[in-house]
């Protein structure tokens, strides 16, 4: 067994350092978000031209609005072109004719650095997914499918950093931002899966009489989570409509203002809450404590808990910054546990596959 686990230990370490990296990705994403920084660097990969951006709007010739304008309505206009050809010609009309999207955008040191702070953690994940890929390497005859996940991996970084692109370009259209989300939804997926097929033998589950049971309601609670971030990026939208409308100022009535889709999302957690008791109850009723289960359903439930609080005080004072990209964070972060929980009640014996090589 010593063998086996000092032989997957580099790519297991690789993918919990990435999936770590992955998840700070998207809180200082949230962050970006959250203080309308999206938009500092008004071009991609570069910034205002230029691979270290500028302090001062000095440092930017007299016509660099329209610049950068004219940049992105290229971009835009090809990116229409894809949609096109895909079949999403309503999509393709919006990002042809949607004038809002190329409203100028006013140079803003501080927002410009905190967006460019947030695209070199994007590369340094980058980097990170190439390392687990060439870790994965050792894999291709004994596990095929955690070499061809890794290889997707990397291809998925690829196309999530040209998605960011166009999420620039579009001056950050709603839909676009919610398809660059449910992306880093489905790496963070990903992930987790590579770190758990690398030590599955670890996770021992014998035979219980509620686990049948319990993995439905894990599968249903994991589906009504997306449910919930969907809910969660619909408010999310109509939110960046309000403040934009509001020049981002009167944050207190924006929750008021976004209606009833506030309100589902708000009435929704109370049914995910309710569900993930019923889990816990579950696994500590009939003692399922193998394979860190308890735990993980437990700290599912404290996590799902302090979301809730977060809500609450993105509710009652106004939507403060911060509260959001943890709020955010903590989403899915609940997702990832509650699917690392589905993958152990499913666990199918690979220790056979894993064992290292021998000469």
């Amino acid at each position: 067994m010593n063998s086996v686990k000092d032989d997957n230990v580099f790519f297991r370490s690789t993918s919990m350092i990435t999936l770590i990296a992955v998840y700070f990705l998207i809180l200082v994403g949230g962050i970006v978000r959250s203080t309308g920084a999206g938009m500092g660097c008004p071009d991609w990969p570069k910034c205002f031209g230029t691979w270290i951006p500028p302090t001062s709007e000095t440092q930017l010739s007299d016509t660099y609005k329209q610049d950068f304008v004219e940049y992105r309505i290229n971009k835009n206009q090809q990116f229409a072109d894809y949609l096109d050809a895909l079949g999403f010609k309503s999509k393709a009309d919006q990002v042809r004719n949607d004038k809002s999207i190329l409203a100028e955008s006013e140079f803003n040191a501080a927002k410009t650095w905190t967006e460019y702070v947030n695209r070199l953690i994007g590369t340094i994940v980058g980097l990170l997914i190439i390392i687990n890929l060439i870790a994965s390497f050792k894999y291709r005859k004994r596990d095929t499918r955690i070499f061809i996940l890794s290889f997707l991996l990397l291809i998925l970084v690829i196309f999530q950093g040209w998605i960011g692109s166009i999420v620039v370009s579009t001056n950050l259209l709603p839909w676009m931002v919610t398809f660059h989300m449910f992306l880093a939804l489905l790496i963070v997926a990903i992930l987790i899966y590579l770190a758990y097929r690398v030590r599955a033998d670890r996770f021992n589950i014998s035979s219980q009489p509620k686990r049948r049971l319990l993995n439905i309601l894990l599968i249903i609670s994991g589906f009504l989570i997306l449910l919930q971030i969907i809910f969660g990026t619909q408010v999310r939208e109509t939110i960046d409509g309000i403040a934009l409308s509001l020049r981002f100022m009167e944050r207190e009535t924006w929750i008021e203002l976004a209606g009833t889709s506030f309100i589902i999302h708000r009435s929704f957690s109370i049914l995910l809450l309710a569900g993930q008791l019923v889990i816990v109850y579950i696994v500590y009723r009939n003692h399922i404590s193998q394979a860190g289960l308890s735990a993980l359903s437990g700290l599912v439930l404290a996590l799902m808990v302090l979301e809730a609080v977060s809500g609450i005080i993105m509710a009652y004072f106004g939507i403060p910054p911060f509260a959001q990209p943890v709020h955010l964070l903590m989403a899915l972060a609940i997702f990832g546990m509650q699917f690392l929980m589905i993958l152990i009640l499913n666990k199918t014996d690979i220790t056979t596959v894993l064992k290292p090589e021998t000469a």
